[in-house]
This record gives C-alpha cells, structure tokens and sequence, in this order.
C-alpha cells in the first residue's frame, strides 16, 4: 500500500512541483515586490523598528484579554512556531544533498521574494478577516478568496471554490508538514542520539522498532494535552520555547561556524558558484541548475511557508489593526527563518570538517558514513561536541523542539481550515485528528513523509497565490495608503478593512 501511495504522490507531486508550480511561486513574489516598490529594501528600517526593534512595546508583548485574540509577539511565535521545524535542520541538509551547495543560494533567492509574499499574504488576512460565530478572529486565505477574488466581476464561484479548494488542502498539508514531515524527523533524531538498544532492538512490522512507536506516543499525549486548550495556550507555549531554541540553535552554529573560520569563504564561494555551475552529483547544465533550483525552493517553501498562505491564519488573530502593519510582522518571520536560521545550518553542514572531507563532500556529494540527511546536522555537531554524543544529542532536542511546535502551529491552521467548512462549533473534532495522525509520523518512511509534505504543500500553494495575484493591486493602494498616513504624514482615510463598520472600530484606536 506504500508502495502505492509513493506512486500517486510522486505524479501529483511532479505536477505542483514542475515549471508551472515553481513560477507561480517566485514569479508572485517578484510581482509583488516590484508593485509596492520593493518594499522589504525601501523600508527596511521602518519594518525592522516596527517588528524586532518594537519588542520591549507593552502593546506588542503585552498579552490582550480580547477573546481569541493575541499579542503581534504571540502571532510571531506562534507562526515561527509553525515554520521553523525540520524544515529549518533536516530540510536545508536535503536541499544540499540533493542540489548541492548551491541549492542554498536558491533558498535565499525564494526566502527574499517570499518576505513579500508573506507581506501580502498577512495584510490581506487583517484586511479580510472578521469575527466568527464565537467571538473570535478569523482570517486566511479562503477569506481573501471568497470576499476578494470573488468580488471581482464573474469571479463569484471562482473565487468560492478556490476558498474550499485551499481549505481541503490545508488540512491534509496539517497531516503532512504539520505532522507526519515533522514527527518522522523528531523520531529519527531522537532514536538515533538517545538510542535505548532494549526498545529499539524489537521490530513490530515492517522494520519499524518498538522504541520510535513509543516516541510517538509520547509526542502524541504532548500534542493532545496543548493544542485541544486551543490558541492561546498554543501561543503561550510558542511565545516561551520559540525565542529560547531559535537563540540557542543559532548560538551552537556559531561555535561551530567560528571554530571551522578557515572554511567560511570557501562554503560561500560554493554556494555561489554551484547555484550556477553544479557539481557533477547534481547533474551538468541548465538540467543540473534546475535540480539546484527546484531543491533550493521547495525547502525553501518548505521552511518559510511563505506562498502558502498558512500563517496568515494565526497573524489574522493578532490585535493589531493595520494590515501592512501585521505584513511587515510576515517580512520578518521569512527573514528570521530563512536567513538566519536556515543560512546557520547550511554553514555547519558545509563548513564542518572542510568542503571536501568534512560530513558532506561538496565536490561528490557524499555523506560521512554513519549519517543520513536527517542525521547530518547533528554528525556536523558532533565534529566539535564530540564528548558523550553531544553534539547530536544536542541537535536532536532542537529537533524535537523544531518540530514539535511546528506540530502546534499547524493544529491551529488545520482548525481555522475546518472550521470555515464546518463552522467554529465543531473544530475539536479536527484537532484529535489531528493529534492522531502524529502517530503515522513515527511508523512512515522519511522520504514518504516528506515527499508527502511537499506534495501537499504545493497543493495548498496554488489556490492562495492565485488569490494574492489577483490581489496585488489592492496591496498596493493599501501599502501607499500606510506610506502616505504613516510616513508622509498626509491627512488620508486609512484603508484597515473591506468592511467599513470594522474599519470605523479600528479607527479608533489606530493612530492616523
């Protein structure tokens, strides 16, 4: 039966994941970027003071008592929660094994152009977002689909059945990256840094050990006892662990990066010039640059979710009324994700032991014996934090860390999902499935789980992006009106809602 299924998501996958879904994907970004004047560069110190430098602000930190609601930090959090997984480990070694050095740069390509994607995706979520039969905020891309693309003159059903569309996708996208993807990576690190030779000795079926079944159900009781509490015990989880692991992960690169100096310039060099010129692993000419490029940005994507219009969800509960305001929140998280976090591990992959003989050849692309994709990272903190086991020891809590609020994160976006098919009421019922499939997570194979996560990914990518496209000129005259207001200074209506009686309440307590 895997068999069969590995079949059917490889053809479905090369459909979403070929030329079509790939310009789609950069291709709206660059749109996007052009039309509000590349604004993640023309502004960038007005979204960096608004986001990161707005930290110690009690209206951003502060925690509201508004129901469903929650502080732009918790949104943050919460939406690096759910991007700032495996992805960010596992993903970005698989990028390079498969694409070689220059998949890196690839990435960065889609994580710039993404920060606006994410912009446009958020703005769009406050802008069309409203209260839901219990009170609560509610937003994402099924709305800017439904009430904005289907506003449009003979857009009406398009616009309906692309909103189900997303919706249906989101929710298997949930079992995929918000599950299985993640669960798999946890299950595989921690078995193999924290090994119990009694468990793992005993095979169940199908070359699945006792041992990675019990850390599934471990994971699967930690997912209950935090996500059926809903939202904001998700953010108070997110917003605690989230800047801890992210600080702490990146912290460890640096000791390892710092210690292997002399290889710095020589993986950026790499990076460079393989994204354009690949080595023979990755296959020569334009076909070895497109295995570069397609590995780059579905890691990437896969990373920063940018494009697939899920954090929108969770940044549409934010107290924050502005929706380039909440946008530049999306600039950030891409950049946090990508940039820092990703570009950190691809270091310590390529600069771990050298370029030639370290744990990854970049020359032959050969893993060091002993490692996998999965495991590569924590072999690279190995190399340094040797003592005990360390090094992996170390990665595979970050893993589990990673992954596991990714998990949480994904939970509340597979809900909202459910719950614009089924109604507010009835959103529990997703959220223990939910918490059931993270059982399957721990018995799949890793590449199944993960080709799975892509396939559903770009599934979910393609009704949102379309909605952003069609979308990009209201962005634009809502980013000019925000520029105009906020730093021309210009006496002008403010644009926060496509409803005008919510637009009237947040004036009031919007600065215009």
């Amino acid at each position: 039966m895997l068999d069969k299924i590995a079949e059917i998501n490889g053809s479905i996958n090369g459909v979403v994941w070929g030329i079509f879904g790939l310009a789609l994907l950069i291709g709206t970004g660059i749109i996007v970027t052009l039309c509000t004047k590349v604004f993640q560069i023309s502004h960038l110190g007005h979204w960096w003071k608004n986001t990161i430098g707005s930290l110690f602000k009690k209206d951003v930190i502060g925690h509201t008592k508004e129901k469903g609601t929650i502080s732009p930090f918790q949104a943050l959090c919460t939406a690096l929660a759910a991007t700032v997984g495996t992805g960010n480990i596992a993903g970005v070694a698989a990028a390079i094994c498969l694409g070689g050095a220059g998949a890196v740069f690839w990435m960065w390509v889609a994580a710039f152009f993404g920060m606006m994607t994410n912009f446009a995706e958020n703005a769009l979520g406050i802008f069309f977002r409203r209260k839901n039969e219990n009170g609560e905020w509610s937003g994402g891309a099924m709305y800017y689909l439904r009430d904005g693309l289907g506003a449009k003159k003979g857009c009406k059903w398009i616009g309906r059945v692309l909103a189900v569309l997303f919706c249906i996708f989101t929710m298997l996208a949930s079992f995929g990256i918000g599950s299985m993807g993640q669960v798999n990576k946890i299950v595989a690190n921690v078995a193999a840094a924290f090994d119990v030779k009694a468990l793992s000795s005993i095979n169940v079926f199908g070359g699945i050990s006792l041992y990675n079944i019990i850390i599934g159900v471990v994971i699967m009781a930690l997912t209950a006892l935090i996500t059926l509490g809903g939202l904001k015990r998700i953010a108070n989880v997110a917003e605690k662990i989230v800047p801890f692991m992210v600080v702490l992960f990146v912290a460890g690169s640096l000791v390892i990066i710092g210690i292997n100096y002399d290889a710095i310039l020589p993986a950026f060099k790499a990076i460079f010039v393989n994204a354009f010129k690949p080595q023979a692993f990755v296959g020569g000419g334009i076909g070895g640059i497109i295995v570069a490029m397609t590995n780059g940005f579905k890691r990437g994507v896969f990373s920063n979710e940018a494009g697939l219009g899920s954090s929108v969800m969770v940044h549409s509960n934010s107290s924050v009324k502005e929706p380039v305001k909440q946008g530049m929140w999306g600039i950030f998280e891409v950049f946090a994700d990508t940039m820092v976090v990703c570009t950190m591990t691809a270091l310590v992959v390529l600069t771990s032991g050298g370029l030639k003989g370290g744990v990854f050849n970049v020359e032959t692309g050969a893993i060091a014996e002993g490692l996998s994709d999965a495991t590569l990272v924590g072999g690279a903190f190995n190399e340094v934090f040797h003592w005990g086991n360390i090094g992996q020891r170390f990665v595979a809590i970050a893993m589990f860390l990673f992954a596991f609020t990714t998990v949480l994160g994904w939970s509340h976006y597979g809900s909202k999902a459910w719950e614009y098919l089924f109604g507010a009421k009835t959103t529990f019922i997703f959220r223990i499935i939910h918490v059931i499939t993270v059982i399957f997570g721990a018995v799949l194979t890793s590449s199944l789980a993960w080709d799975i996560s892509d396939t559903f990914n770009g599934l979910m990518m393609v009704p949102n992006l379309i909605g952003v496209l069609v979308l990009t000129p209201l962005v634009m005259k809502v980013v000019k009106n925000y520029v105009d207001r906020k730093i021309r200074k210009k006496d002008v209506k403010p644009m926060l809602s496509y409803k005008d009686d919510v637009t009237e309440e947040a004036k009031e307590t919007v600065e215009v």
